[in-house]
Parts: C-alpha cells; structure tokens; sequence
C-alpha cells in the first residue's frame, strides 16, 4: 500500500437558480490504495471518448500509482461485444452500461459490484436516491451509478428547412405538410431520417399520447393488437408522405449509424429523433454552417403527453475486479469530481450528479443544446418505462424491433402480420 493525499478539496458554491446547498465532493482525508492498473469501457462518439480520456488523465495525475487502461468504441455491435464479455467473465473493471442492462446481465448481482457497499468511497449523496432506485438489481444491490436522465426528441437541421421553404414542424399535420414540401424540393430530401429502433420508440410515443398508457406495466403489454396495428400503419404513413426515407434507402446509404451518413452530414435528411444525450455527436457531425435546432414534441397527436424517461447511462464496477476500492475512486472521480465534471461537460447527458452539474453550471461548459433538449424532455414525457423495453432480444440489430420495422418497410409483412410478430416477440421476453 502507497499513501497518497488527494490533491483537491474544492467547495462548489451555489449555481443559478438551484436552491441546494452544495458540499464539497472531496475529502482532505488521505486515500490509502494500491498503485494498480484499473481497465474501464465505454462507447460512444468521439467527442465523449476526447473528453472521457481527458478525465481519466486528470484522475491519474491526482491518484499516482494507479494506470487506468481504456476500451471504447461507436455503438454498433458494441452490446453484442459486451454481453460476450459478461458471459465469459473478460469484461473491464468498470464499465458504462445501458440500464437494462442491469436486468438483463445482473439479475441477481451477480456481475456488477453493490455500489452501496462503498458508499464511504462514492459519495451516493450526489445522486438523488430515486436515480439510485432506477439501478439496483432485483436483490436490492446497486448495480450502478446513473451518469444523467434521458428521452428522445426531435431534432431539427434548419438549414435544410431554411432551403425547402417551410418551417419546423411542431404537429403531425405540419410534419406531414414539410414531407410533401421536401419531395417537391428535390425528391432525395427528407424532413426526418428513422431507423428500425427509432421507429419503434417513436411509435410507442405516439401510442402513448393517444391512449396514455405506459407500454408495459407488471410485465403485460397494455395495448391490443388493434392499437399496435394503429402504431404501426402511423410508422408507415411517414414513409408513404415522403417524411422519412425507406430503411431501403437509409441501409443503402452504406453508413453504420446516422451520425456518420453523409445525408445527415449535408442536410438531405433533415432531422432526427434521438436521445437528448446524444445531442451533441449528431450536431458535431454536421458540415460546418448548418443550424442544429431542438425541436418541439408534436402536440395534435393525442390528448396525452407520450414518451418516457429513463436512466440514460451508468457506471458499474464488475464483482470480478481485483481492485474494486481503486475502482470506486475512480468511478466517484468521473462521477462527482468538479475537475472531471468541467472536464466531462454534457458528453453523457446533464449530469444527475449535484456536485457535477453545479462545477459544469458555473463552468458554463454545458452543451446548451443538450440542457435545452433535456428540460423538454422531462417536462413533457410523463409515460414510465419498463427495462424489459430495451432487452437485446428485441432491440438488437437482429431482434424483434428490427425485423417488424424493416419488414413492414420493405413489404415482407402487412401491417397485421408486423403487429402479430411484434406482440409475440415482446411476450416471450416479457415471460
């Protein structure tokens, strides 16, 4: 054991209009521990993998002796590598997880180290305790440390708009009036760009601001084959008004993700509907002049307002780690560290963590785009969501998600059968 004195206590002072009295997230105490090699993963554009490898520098400038080691990569195929990981036991020491991860590999807490364990270490009283609840595992454990909160929204390029002639749409009927607009314009623009798994989310947050309720409550499914048939035949009037291309069309522009084809890349596609957390990949993306807006949630679609929240991302320690004390200095560093938060910024959403987002507030390193798009989404979605939703059996590029939604765009199936293959799939996960 090497004793080392950490190098920063610094006192976060109020910031804005948060009515919180912060404390400092630092100890003056000395930290004994091992100098080690730690491995972490995570993945991710490459602006969060800039910022992330920053922090982990910092973090080993204050804590000498320990060499953190990083894995990291774009989202494609990146749950298929991970979960061939926890299987194997090859995962890193500390990892950044979807949240339903948490059910779907940890069940029991078996592979993610219980986080309350070193509650003397992590300072838990950042994060709200209902952000803590949200990544426990079923044993009551916490399996993760939730980095921020996250929904999708509309994302707009107003370049684009601006060149067509029409304004943003905030209702489906102006959405579909910008899809005629566009095709008028030139036939290879498209006011929004959907992929398999879009379509799905978007659907069910049309479902839910028709009918109000959430998608899956106690592991049943809640709407009939009928109102997924509605879902569905909503999806497919987009394609047939030229709003969104055909996944034909999206699969053949040859790019793995939307950020990296160049129809986003020049403004062809128009728009998007992502997660807020991942705001900042997609405007980064776009060619130099463009205008990257925030749009509105459409608000001619029901008399409810659809959509959910959800942990965008945590921070777990894996319960085969060697170094699992070394591992929660560093995961409390990345987490509520005022260096790493300004180091950090928004790059994993609008940090939950108090200490955090008050040092980027005051830092004024915040995306403003993504604090905009966040505020929105948690002030209109008010569906819950249910984890089971994002299991890879169904959202993987191979699942159930994607089939029913690249088969009812290319004609393989009708809308009744996509209906049926999608409410069979989603039971056999569900049990």
């Amino acid at each position: 054991m090497k004793k080392n004195a950490l190098r920063r206590v610094l006192a976060i002072g109020l910031v804005g209009a948060m009515a919180v009295s912060m404390v400092p997230v630092a100890s003056a105490e000395e930290a004994d521990y091992e100098e080690c090699t730690l491995t972490i993963s995570w993945w991710g554009g490459d602006s969060r993998h800039e910022a992330t490898l920053a922090a982990i520098d910092a973090f080993m400038e204050a804590y000498p002796g320990i060499t953190v080691e990083s894995t990291y990569s774009a989202w494609d195929g990146w749950e298929e590598k991970m979960a061939t990981a926890f299987v194997a036991g090859t995962e890193q020491d500390i990892n950044q997880v979807n949240w339903n991860w948490i059910t779907q590999y940890d069940s029991d807490g078996s592979i993610f180290l219980n986080l309350y364990d070193y509650a003397d270490t992590i300072d838990l009283d950042q994060i709200g305790e209902s952000y803590l609840a949200m990544c426990e595992a079923s044993d009551g454990s916490l399996a993760a440390l939730p980095a921020s909160m996250t929904g999708r929204i509309f994302y707009w390029d107003k370049t684009t708009f601006d060149e067509v002639g029409v304004e943003i749409p905030t209702t489906l009927e102006d959405l579909l009036a910008c899809g005629e607009a566009f095709a008028a314009y030139d036939e290879s623009y498209y006011p929004i760009a959907l992929g398999e798994y879009d379509r799905m989310i978007l659907m069910v947050y049309y479902l839910e601001c028709v009918y109000g309720t959430d998608w899956v409550v106690d592991g049943e499914l809640q709407y009939t084959a009928e109102q997924i048939q509605e879902g569905l035949e909503f999806i497919q009037s987009l394609e047939d008004a030229h709003v969104t291309p055909t996944i034909a069309k999206i699969t053949g522009d040859g790019a793995s993700s939307l950020d990296q084809n160049m129809n986003w890349i020049d403004g062809h596609y128009a728009g998007i509907f992502e997660w807020d957390s991942s705001a900042s990949k997609y405007q980064g993306a776009l060619e130099e002049g463009r205008e990257f807006v925030v749009g509105d949630y459409l608000t001619d679609l029901g008399e409810y307002q659809g959509g959910y929240t959800k942990v965008s991302l945590g921070w777990a320690i894996s319960t085969r780690t060697e170094h699992p004390y070394e591992c929660a200095l560093l995961l409390n560093y990345l987490m509520n560290d005022a260096d790493a938060a300004v180091i950090l910024g928004s790059e994993r959403g609008i940090p939950v963590s108090a200490s955090a987002l008050a040092a980027a507030s005051e830092a004024g390193i915040l995306n403003e785009t993504t604090v905009e798009a966040n505020g929105k989404v948690l002030a209109w979605c008010s569906n819950a969501l249910d984890p089971y939703f994002e299991d890879s059996t169904l959202k993987s590029s191979d699942g159930v998600y994607y089939d029913v939604m690249a088969g009812l765009s290319y004609g393989d199936y009708d809308i009744e059968e996509a209906a049926e293959i999608l409410i069979d799939g989603i039971n056999d996960v569900l049990g």
